[in-house]
């Protein structure tokens, strides 16, 4: 290796020092077992001894498992005195040597263990470091794209892939000499996975919240009045029927618009895979688009802020508001276009759209059976619970877009803060 090969392209001020590289096998100790209890051999109550399971691994924990912290289950009807060298220490590494995919090798470096007895437990195998490492270094290293590579030609299998510790002792780590430089490396690491924690936690809140409100917020089980509302308003919600209250077109089929006419940079069409998750890009990057000709020809297909739109194929009962940032966008022919009419309020609307109530009706009334597929007609007919009053409408949608944008801000914040991490992964090791 080049000594170019042994520095990182992003580095703390002051460390200058090529890096170390080490057979795994030199740099650790691969003589603690594991177990092969199965989850039904471990319970979240009560036990003696805590047990790292591979599943967990792969899904649940970081890349620095806290054993004061993080949820560990107990093993069932066991005592340490089972496990005679097998209790983990402190900078453990565990790794999951099956899944079926190529997370196959992710780990975790077991911390802050203290009075705990914590074993390694089905398909799982142990690296203990022979030389004492900064606390999280080789957690996150050996998750990185920079380690990671070398297990992708090791791995076995086809529809579960598995690593064996043969295989893995062949890999090399490589590492700063000095330990102040790999603990800046893991602290700054663990402060954006506790940004991520964060950020993750508020957007889960929130999305409960929203959760609950729609229950709430809207009349269930034939109810006409909803369970909570706001003040003022006492009038029983009517019965009405979607086509009542908007205009509901198709997008251009057939010969009316082809994949040819699609140019680098024109106007934009919204197709089904733009709002599978409820939201819609906000720019124009890597959408299909067509020329200003194409644009008049198609202007029956012309999007307003206010607009609903639907897919007519597959996740049928998913919609999305369309925003003055796709204004005068268009929308394709597997898209539904729902237009609110006589002053009903769209973000309302759209609100009432995401209830469990219309969503199930809306599945069931879908005709297809290996793919969900909806028409104008299904749309026009589904049934709603609506206030005749636009200022309740008005209300209810304002609430609900104060909540859309705080999960939208979390879910962003989120998403930036995950890029950040792993874009230090790839640059921060060598």
């Amino acid at each position: 290796m080049q000594d170019n090969e042994k520095k990182p392209a992003l580095r703390f001020k002051g460390f200058t020092d090529p890096w170390e590289q080490r057979k795994l096998d030199e740099a650790f100790d691969f003589t603690v077992p594991n177990n092969t209890l199965s989850r039904a051999e471990l319970n979240q109550e009560s036990g003696s001894v805590r047990n790292v399971h591979y599943g967990d691994v792969l899904i649940k924990y970081g890349s620095v498992l806290d054993a004061q912290n993080d949820e560990l289950p107990f093993i069932t009807g066991r005592s340490k005195d089972d496990f005679k060298g097998a209790l983990l220490q402190n900078g453990d590494i565990i790794i999951a040597d099956t899944a079926e995919d190529e997370t196959t090798g992710k780990v975790c470096e077991i911390v802050n263990i203290q009075d705990k007895d914590v074993v390694a437990g089905l398909h799982t195998m142990v690296c203990r470091p022979k030389n004492k490492t900064a606390e999280g270094y080789f957690g996150y290293y050996m998750n990185s794209s920079s380690y990671h590579h070398q297990l992708l030609p090791l791995m076995q299998g086809i529809k579960v892939l598995s690593l064996s510790k043969t295989n893995v002792q062949k890999t090399t780590v490589k590492y700063p000499k000095d330990k102040a430089e790999q603990q800046k490396i893991a602290d700054c690491l663990r402060r954006i996975d506790t940004l991520i924690t964060l950020h993750q936690r508020k957007y889960e809140k929130l999305v409960n919240i929203k959760k609950s409100m729609l229950d709430k917020m809207f009349p269930k089980n034939g109810a006409s009045v909803p369970e909570i509302r706001f003040k003022g308003f006492t009038d029983p919600w009517e019965q009405r029927k979607l086509g009542d209250i908007s205009e509901i077109k198709t997008g251009p089929f057939g010969s009316t618009l082809h994949a040819d006419d699609y140019v680098s940079d024109g106007i934009p069409i919204i197709t089904t895979e733009h709002f599978k998750t409820g939201s819609l890009p906000i720019d124009k990057c890597g959408l299909p688009q067509v020329s200003e000709n194409d644009f008049s020809r198609l202007s029956a297909y012309i999007l307003n802020a206010g607009d609903i739109v639907f897919s007519r194929v597959g996740s049928v009962d998913i919609n999305a508001l369309i925003t003055p940032f796709q204004s005068t966008w268009l929308f394709s022919g597997r898209v539904l276009r729902v237009r609110p009419q006589n002053k009903n309020s769209s973000q309302f609307l759209h609100t009432l759209l995401e209830t469990e109530d219309v969503k199930n009706d809306i599945r069931t009334r879908a005709v297809g059976q290996t793919m969900p597929s909806i028409n104008t007609e299904i749309l026009k007919t589904t049934p709603l619970r609506l206030p005749e009053s636009t200022l309740e409408q008005e209300q209810l949608g304002k609430y609900f877009l104060n909540l859309d944008t705080l999960i939208t801000l979390h879910q962003r914040k989120l998403e930036k803060l995950q890029n950040i991490k792993k874009s230090c992964l790839e640059k921060m090791f060598v």
